[in-house]
Formats: structure tokens, C-alpha cells, sequence
């Protein structure tokens, strides 16, 4: 039996392009602000094979933006999300691992995926996971600056196998991360996942509802 996300799914969606992202097997490094935001919009957008690594706990500061409530704190962060993302979707195949990413776990943990969101924190840790991942031959979609209130545009930037989506000039450091901006990036992230998934079903999608949808 279908569940009522995938039922809702089905007036958007092609039966090919259901089985598209219903495949994909795709990596979320890191469960803050950005990888607990893309998780929720990709189950939402039909993605049903998710992996989740992060070593943090949800704390009252991570509340203004990420996906978690006060009910959460003090639990792992890959332990709410997970709970989250199965309310949403109980046919989700999700695995998690409450571990800290570093060079020694990167390599064993890129082969649970084969397109992986960066949403780590810190530039060294970022540049980190996203050569590791690119020098195993995975397709990576990272962020960088998407910090305070009305700053610079966010965008993005795409190559071979690496899309990279922010302002490119805002830090933490410098201002806080709010929840606008960092949904906005995470967005931007979670549609280029979709980009990278759908390929040349883009177009097919592009070309509009179908039957009686139309109208709706």
C-alpha cells in the first residue's frame, strides 16, 4: 500500500521519475541547519533511500533552524531526524550513524552513498569530506555562506560532479545563522539533488502536469 506522500507524489510525478528518486542512494553529511533541512525536502520531494551521518546531539541553540524541537533535546541528532523523516514517510529506507566524520571514517562512509550533501561545519571539515569524496568518484552538492540577514544573493555553482550553493562570503564568525537563510540554501541544495537525479527527466517534468492534474 502507498503511503499518503506517495499517493500526493503521484499527481507531480511520472512513474519513471518516481522510480528515479525513489533509487538514489544519497548521502547527508551532517544533520544541522543545512542536512536536517534537505533530508525533509528530499523525502518530501520523493527521495526514499537516505543515509545520515552526524555525532551531535540537538542542543537549544539548534532550534532556531533546524529541524528539530524542544521534545528533542539532549537526544542524537541522526535519532530525531531519523524518528522525523518516518513519521513523514513510514516506507522510508533510512540508515544512520551517529559517528564523527573525519579522514579516518571518510572512506568507508562514502561508499554508503553514491551523491552525497555536504552540510558539515567548518571549512576544514568541508573541504575535507568534499575532496575525499570527489577523489572516490561520488557526486557531491555542498554549501558555503549563508549566514545572517539580507545578505549577498545565494546561488549556484555547478561543475562535473560538484555543485557548491551559498553567497560565498558570509561566516558564522562574522554572523549568526538564521533559520531564512540557511532554508533558503538548503532549497537551493536539496533541488539541485534533484537536478543530479532526474537528469534528462528535467525536461519531461518541465513539460507540465498531466490529465485532469492541470487544472488543479
Amino acid at each position: 500500500m502507498s503511503s499518503a506522500l506517495r499517493t500526493g507524489l503521484d499527481v507531480f510525478f511520472s512513474g519513471r521519475q518516481l522510480e528515479l528518486l525513489g533509487s538514489a542512494r544519497i548521502g547527508v553529511a551532517g544533520a544541522g541547519g543545512i542536512g536536517s533541512n534537505v533530508a525533509l525536502m528530499l523525502v518530501r520531494s520523493g527521495v526514499r533511500r537516505l543515509f545520515v551521518a552526524d555525532f551531535d546531539r540537538v542542543e537549544a541553540g539548534n532550534l532556531n533552524r533546524q529541524q528539530y524541537f524542544p521534545g528533542d533535546l539532549g537526544r542524537p541528532k541522526v535519532a530525531a531526524l531519523r524518528e522525523r523523516l518516518l513519521c513523514l514517510e513510514p516506507e522510508l529506507d533510512i540508515t544512520t550513524a551517529a559517528i564523527r566524520i573525519d579522514r579516518t571514517a571518510l572512506p568507508e562512509l562514502l561508499q554508503r552513498a553514491d551523491l552525497w550533501v555536504e552540510a558539515m561545519d567548518g571549512p576544514d571539515d568541508k573541504r575535507m569530506f568534499v575532496e575525499g569524496a570527489l577523489l572516490a568518484g561520488k557526486t557531491v552538492v555542498a554549501c558555503s555562506g549563508m549566514a545572517g540577514i539580507g545578505g549577498p544573493p545565494i546561488t549556484v555553482r555547478r561543475l562535473k560532479r560538484l555543485s557548491m550553493v551559498g553567497d560565498f562570503v558570509t561566516d558564522i564568525a562574522d554572523a549568526p545563522p538564521l533559520a531564512p537563510r540557511v532554508t533558503v540554501c538548503a532549497a537551493l541544495m536539496a533541488d539541485e539533488v534533484l537536478v543530479r537525479i532526474l537528469g534528462d527527466e528535467i525536461f519531461a517534468l518541465a513539460g507540465g502536469c498531466q490529465g485532469e492534474t492541470c487544472s488543479r
